[in-house]
């Protein structure tokens, strides 16, 4: 059910010179061709602006990772491919800035000003992808999307408003856009997507896409728990909705929200700058570099705080020897902070990235920089953003280089084999990394080619 159809690449080049004459590519000379029938010459124009693309790993069988032929297998291929574990290009007509990695599904959102800026991939069983009208009756929904198809957003000025960024939950999905706030759509059991709970509601199929309210300014970010939800606003409120069994929603109680509500404790007076989320741990960032955090620590992930296996109220984490974090990031297990010198430190259980000896910690450990490529040829390496899927981690440098490990669930790393990885291993990616997002056995890159 391709909706969207890809242009072929078609590199960019000076004109095709034949025969005798002189072309240059910047300021070297070229040899003369001899005269008559003879090679062709192309050169690559300096002022040509290097291309985008999109590479997708990890478990197919549900539609994640946008290629229907690894589900469905076409004529050249006998086997369905259930696993890919190396990045494959994705083609896309469309230059894609935003990615988020669910249980099982894809979102990718493009900054056009087109009427189509979103597109959906993979299990839809509660319209987390929205509705996906179905080529046989056009009253039923796909419940799995096998190629990338276009959202269509309830948007007031489409042609004005631009998507900005999007996360994805175990069955949720919020759609953030720079003019008319933030949209939700899936699952609501515990009112994750911010609006009220129906009892009995069907989520197979719907239509609901919901614009999220209640903030006191304008949000600036969201990010998906597993059932619940995270909102920071331009001022640096924290809102939150959703289950809140492990104190995940941080609003002083363990029920369900079903609108957003201001987050409290530790928090109050305090800007964020960034907010964090995946499992039901939730973390933020001040701007003074300090780290809040609250919901689950049966991983011992809030042990410098608390003895207790929740707290449903953010406590600020004395991370000692962190230096000032700009960056956090949290999966089921796992934590992991990025300080402004581009050092990474982690802690929580799993696989840490410090070797098979160390499982588990309630104190950050900081993996040596020289594992994400810094040596004396190269001494300034450093870390610029680090992400977690549910039981692993990835690492993007200010070289572009993708670095991943922790538990490789369905090939979710990259890395060519599905061993799980205790050390940070560079993935090969054809390309400057931009960005990364992590699932739960999947992932995506957005990667900026260098030629």
């Amino acid at each position: 059910m391709l909706l969207t159809r890809a242009r072929p690449w078609i590199p960019r080049a000076l004109p095709v010179h034949r025969g005798s004459g002189h072309a240059t590519l910047g300021s070297a000379p070229r040899p003369r061709e001899p005269s008559g029938p003879g090679p062709v010459f192309q050169y690559v124009g300096r002022h040509r602006r290097p291309g985008h693309k999109v590479f997708v790993w990890g478990f197919s069988f549900t539609g994640a990772l946008g290629i229907p032929s690894f589900v469905v297998p076409d004529s050249g291929r006998k086997k369905p491919r259930k696993y890919q574990l190396t990045p494959y290009r994705l083609e896309t007509a469309e230059h894609i800035s935003a990615a988020a990695c669910g249980y099982g599904f894809t979102l990718l959102a493009t900054p056009t000003s087109d009427v189509t800026k979103l597109w959906g991939m993979g299990l839809n069983r509660d319209s987390q992808l929205g509705f996906q009208r179905s080529q046989r009756d056009r009253s039923q929904s796909y419940d799995y999307v096998l190629e990338p198809s276009p959202v269509a957003l309830p948007l007031v000025d489409p042609l004005q408003t631009r998507v900005v960024q999007v996360s994805c939950g175990r069955a949720h999905s919020l759609i953030l856009t720079d003019r008319e706030g933030v949209f939700s759509m899936g699952n609501n059991a515990y009112g994750q997507c911010g609006r009220s709970i129906v009892e009995g509601e069907v989520y197979s199929g719907s239509h609901m896409i919901h614009q999220v309210g209640g903030f006191d300014g304008r949000v600036v970010q969201v990010s998906c728990g597993q059932d619940h939800s995270l909102f920071l606003t331009e001022a640096g409120s924290v809102f939150s909705c959703g289950w809140g069994a492990d104190g995940q929603t941080g609003v002083g109680h363990h029920d369900v929200s079903a609108s957003p509500v201001q987050v409290g404790g530790d928090l109050r007076g305090v800007k964020v700058q960034q907010i964090s989320t995946y499992g039901d741990l939730s973390l933020g960032v001040s701007t003074e570099g300090q780290v809040y955090g609250w919901g689950n620590s049966e991983y011992r992930q809030l042990a410098s705080v608390t003895e207790a296996t929740q707290i449903n109220s953010p406590r600020r984490l004395p991370l000692i020897g962190c230096g000032k974090v700009v960056q956090a990031a949290c999966g089921g297990t796992q934590v992991a902070v990025l300080n402004d010198e581009g050092e990474v430190f982690v802690w929580g259980y799993g696989i840490l990235g410090k070797g098979p000896a160390l499982s588990e910690s309630s104190t950050p450990e900081r993996i040596p920089p020289s594992l994400f490529g810094r040596s004396d040829f190269n001494p300034s390496v450093a870390v610029r953003s680090v992400r977690c899927g549910l039981h692993h981690f990835a690492a993007v440098t200010d070289q572009g280089e993708l670095f991943v490990w922790g538990k490789n669930v369905r090939g979710c790393l990259g890395i060519g084999r599905r061993d799980d990885q205790f050390f940070p291993w560079r993935v090969t990616v054809p390309g400057h990394v931009l960005d990364v997002a992590c699932g739960v056995d999947h992932m995506v890159a957005l990667v900026k080619s260098l030629v």
